[in-house]
C-alpha cells in the first residue's frame, strides 16, 4: 500500500533522524536521490545545461548539493538564486566548488529558455499561500520553456498537506519527493502539477497511520470475495438496487450491471424499470413492490436515476443492512436520517453533489477535495465515496483518507458512477466494510474504464464489461 503523511508528521520524523546522523548527512541522502533521477531523466549528463531554482530553505539545498554533484559529471548547471542573503551556505559552496555558476533572479529569462533540465527548489513542503511575484514569473518562464522539468519533493506553489494550488505554480514533468510521499502529490490539482512522481527513501521512521493511503493490486487482491465450494447466493450476498425511473431507465440496468460482476451472489431489483433490466440481465430478480417487500438482501443501493421517489430512499434508509447512496438519492436523503443509521452507509457524491451537501459553490470542494470529503463524512456520520479525477475515500471516524490510483479521464461519461455504485454495493453485500468496498470498488472501476478505453472514448456499459479484466487483472498480481 502506498502511503503520504502530512507536512508535521514529517518534520518530526526528520528531526529525529537528524538527531542521530551527522550534520548534513540527511540532505546529502536527498541530494544523491535527486540527482540520480535528474541523471535517469536527461539520459546523457555530460554537457547538458541545468538551470537550478533555488529558495532559501533546505529545499534549495538539496537542489544546491544535486546541482554539485551533476556538475561534477560535466553539465554546466547555474543556480538562480532568489534570495541570496539567505540561500543554503554551504550548498552553495559545494556547488561553487564543482564549477557551478549563480545568477540573480534578473538572469532567468535568458537561462531557462536555452535549460535542457530546470530543477525546481524554490519552496519545501512548508510553503503556504501560493508563491511570490519573483517565484511566480519564474514558474510561468519554466512552463514556457521545453527543459525537463524536475520538482525537489513537491511543485513549488502546491500545498503538501491539502493538495490545493493557489495561483500559479510549478508543472512538474518529475518530483523527486523524500522519505514518505506527501498528501498533495497523489490528490489534484496538486497532482496534476507534480508528473510522475519517484520517492527516494532517506531512513524516516513513520507512524503506522498515515494521512493518505493508496491500495495497490495486492492490497485489493486481499480483499476481493472469492466463493468457497460451500458458497450459495446468500453466503456471497445478495444486493438490492432500488435506481432507475420512466425518464432514467437505463441508470437501472447499468446499476444491476456494476452490481451483477462485484462477486455478489445475487442481485434484486426494485424500481420501475423492471422490464429494461431483465430484457438486459434475465438472471436479476425484479419486484415493483418497493424495497421493504423486496426480499432478502445484505446491503442496498438506492438512488441512481431514481428522480423524485424520495418514498424508496426512506424506505432504504430504515433498512438494517449496509445502504449505499448515490445521484437523486443523495438529494432525496433525510439528513438526520442517514446520521441515524446503525448499519454502514456509504454516501458517492461527485464534486457537484458533495457542493450541494455541504452548501458551497462546486469549485470549494474541487480546490479542496480532502478537506471537502473529510468534512462530508463527518457533518453525515457516514463514509464518503467523492468521485473525481482523483477519487478519495473518507469515514467518518478519521483515520487514513483512501485515494484511488487507478483510473482514466475517459470515465467522465454519462452513466459510468451508476456502474460504480453497483459495482460497491454488490462488495458491501459480500461482507465488505464500507471503506474497503469504496476503495475496492473505485480501483477496479478505473482499472476497467482503463482497460475498456485504451486511448478511446468508452460508454458505461464498456466500462462494466471491463470489470471482469479488471478483477481477473488483480487477481493475477
Amino acid at each position: 500500500m502506498r502511503t503520504a503523511y502530512s507536512v508535521e508528521t514529517v518534520r518530526a520524523a526528520e528531526r529525529e533522524l537528524m538527531a542521530r546522523l551527522p550534520e548534513g548527512a540527511l540532505m546529502q541522502r536527498a541530494a544523491a536521490g535527486l540527482a540520480a533521477a535528474c541523471a535517469d531523466l536527461l539520459g546523457r549528463v555530460y554537457g547538458s545545461r541545468i538551470v537550478l531554482l533555488v529558495g532559501s530553505g533546505d529545499n534549495g539545498g538539496d537542489a544546491l548539493y544535486a546541482g554539485a554533484r551533476l556538475a561534477r559529471r560535466g553539465a554546466g548547471v547555474t543556480a538562480v538564486l532568489l534570495a541570496p542573503e539567505r540561500a543554503h551556505a554551504e550548498g552553495l559552496a559545494a556547488l561553487r566548488r564543482a564549477g557551478g555558476a549563480v545568477a540573480g533572479v534578473e538572469a532567468a529569462e535568458d537561462l531557462i529558455p536555452r535549460a535542457d533540465l530546470v530543477l525546481d527548489g524554490i519552496v519545501g513542503i512548508g510553503g503556504k499561500g501560493g508563491l511570490r511575484p519573483d517565484a511566480a514569473r519564474l514558474a510561468l518562464l519554466v512552463g514556457a520553456s521545453r527543459a525537463a522539468v524536475v520538482a525537489v519533493d513537491l511543485p513549488s506553489g502546491v500545498d503538501a498537506d491539502s493538495g490545493e494550488v493557489r495561483g500559479t505554480a510549478i508543472r512538474a514533468d518529475l518530483t523527486v519527493t523524500f522519505g514518505t510521499h506527501k498528501p498533495g502529490l497523489l490528490v489534484d490539482p496538486a497532482r496534476e502539477y507534480a508528473g510522475s512522481v519517484r520517492l527516494v527513501d532517506i531512513g524516516l521512521a513513520l507512524p503506522v497511520e498515515a494521512e493518505l493511503e493508496a491500495l495497490q493490486h495486492a492490497d485489493v487482491a486481499r480483499l476481493l470475495p472469492v466463493p468457497t465450494g460451500e458458497s450459495d447466493k446468500y453466503r456471497r450476498g445478495v444486493v438490492g438496487i432500488a435506481a432507475g425511473s420512466a425518464r432514467y431507465p437505463g441508470a437501472a440496468v447499468l446499476a444491476v450491471a456494476g452490481a451483477l460482476r462485484g462477486g455478489a451472489g445475487a442481485v434484486r431489483y426494485v424500481g420501475p424499470a423492471g422490464d429494461a433490466v431483465l430484457a438486459r440481465f434475465p438472471e436479476t430478480l425484479v419486484s415493483d413492490q418497493g424495497p421493504k417487500r423486496a426480499g432478502r438482501v445484505q446491503a442496498w443501493v438506492v438512488g441512481p436515476g431514481a428522480g423524485d421517489d424520495a418514498a424508496s430512499v426512506a424506505e432504504v434508509l430504515a433498512a438494517d443492512v449496509p445502504v449505499l447512496i448515490d445521484a437523486d438519492g443523495l438529494r432525496l436523503a433525510d439528513a438526520g436520517a442517514v446520521r441515524g443509521r446503525r448499519a454502514p452507509t456509504l454516501m458517492t457524491p461527485h464534486a457537484g453533489e458533495a457542493a450541494a451537501l455541504l452548501g458551497v459553490a462546486r469549485e470549494s470542494v474541487e480546490e479542496a477535495r480532502l478537506e471537502s470529503v473529510r468534512e462530508l463524512a463527518g457533518r453525515y456520520g457516514a463514509t464518503v465515496l467523492l468521485k473525481g479525477s482523483t477519487t478519495l475515500v473518507a469515514d467518518s471516524g478519521g483515520g487514513a483518507v483512501r485515494v484511488n490510483p487507478t483510473g482514466t479521464a475517459w470515465l467522465a461519461t454519462a452513466g459510468s458512477g451508476d456502474v460504480l455504485s453497483g459495482l460497491a454495493g454488490s462488495l458491501l453485500a459480500a461482507g465488505l466494510s464500507a471503506v474497503d468496498a469504496g476503495s475496492v470498488a473505485a480501483y477496479l472501476h478505473g482499472l476497467a474504464g482503463r482497460f475498456a478505453a485504451d486511448g478511446a472514448p468508452v460508454g458505461a456499459h464498456d466500462v462494466a464489461d471491463g470489470i471482469r479484466g479488471a478483477w481477473r487483472d488483480v487477481r493475477a498480481g
